[in-house]
């Protein structure tokens, strides 16, 4: 599990495995996805590292888990991309730059590993998430389409 130290937080991978999972990334990803329940987030972690998702915690010196990227490669039409799925910052500890080194991290791992770019998507409301980005030199560069597929 690779660690990484920045400033006065500690920047490791969480395995769905461990007990870190449970315990402090599936409370604060549900501040981000509150509808996200307990069972359904213990399915997504397993199901989703099985697919290539990376679980990014963030530590503060106290040991307290203040913000989580989950993130995966994709092998695309448009090329190699570091996909983040999530990217949140505990609510009470935001705009402490924590953010910014979560993203900081996640582009040199993109470097790392042969990416030639990282994407996200963020919800068309969260204009909060939306200044953050652009404060960041993030453009958008595409829109996100999605609809719900019935179950019969």
């Amino acid at each position: 599990m690779p660690t990484l130290t920045a400033v006065s937080y500690t920047l490791t991978d969480v395995s769905p495995d461990a007990p870190q999972m449970s315990a402090h990334l599936r409370p604060l990803l549900r501040a981000l996805r509150p509808a996200l329940t307990d069972d359904g987030f213990d399915r997504f972690a397993s199901e989703a590292h099985a697919q290539g998702l990376v679980f990014t915690a963030a530590y503060d010196a106290g040991g307290h888990c203040v913000a989580l990227a989950t993130h995966r490669v994709l092998a695309t039409s448009r090329g190699r991309i570091l996909f983040v799925d999530d990217l949140v910052t505990d609510p009470d500890r935001r705009s402490a730059g924590i953010g910014t080194i979560l993203l900081t991290h996640l582009t040199e791992r993109a470097r790392t590993l042969g990416c030639h770019r990282l994407e996200l998507d963020s919800g068309t409301t969260n204009l909060a998430a939306h200044r953050f980005y652009h404060a960041r030199r993030m453009g958008i560069a595409a829109l996100h389409f999605a609809r719900d597929v019935e179950q019969d």
